[in-house]
């Protein structure tokens, strides 16, 4: 049997301006919404945002694993939105580095609601 994932629930305090956020950073389409979710097609699975009624959104995170040249698109965008980024996902973050550490090169940035989004290449 084969699995793979299909989907899963991104909690949003505005789930359009989220979906628009991510889609436009890794250059992907925002779906038509489906029922109280608007999708995000990543490859075969979707991130479907959901409009969260949660004071506080518990900070999730979302990795992306490109390819070197949409790497360097998508990290181009990044500094274009004047987005902070950094190397590490926990202390020490090293604000405003790309890591390397693993053979390929990672970046983590913020989403509008606080999940901590990651692009990799391989490594």
């Amino acid at each position: 049997m084969s699995i793979s994932l299909d989907h899963t629930i991104v909690p949003a305090r505005d789930k359009r301006r989220s979906a628009e956020f991510l889609a436009a950073l890794l250059g992907l389409d925002v779906g038509a919404p489906f029922g109280p979710f608007v999708p995000v097609r990543v490859g075969a699975s979707t991130l479907d945002y959901a409009d969260s009624t949660a004071a506080d959104i518990e900070s999730r995170h979302y990795a992306f694993r490109v390819s070197e040249p949409e790497f360097d698109e998508i990290f181009g965008r990044i500094r274009e939105a004047g987005l902070r980024y950094h190397a590490n996902p926990h202390e020490p973050l090293r604000y405003g580095e790309i890591n390397t550490e693993r053979g390929g090169r990672s970046v983590y940035f913020p989403d509008p609601d606080g999940h901590l989004l990651e692009i990799l290449t391989a490594g």
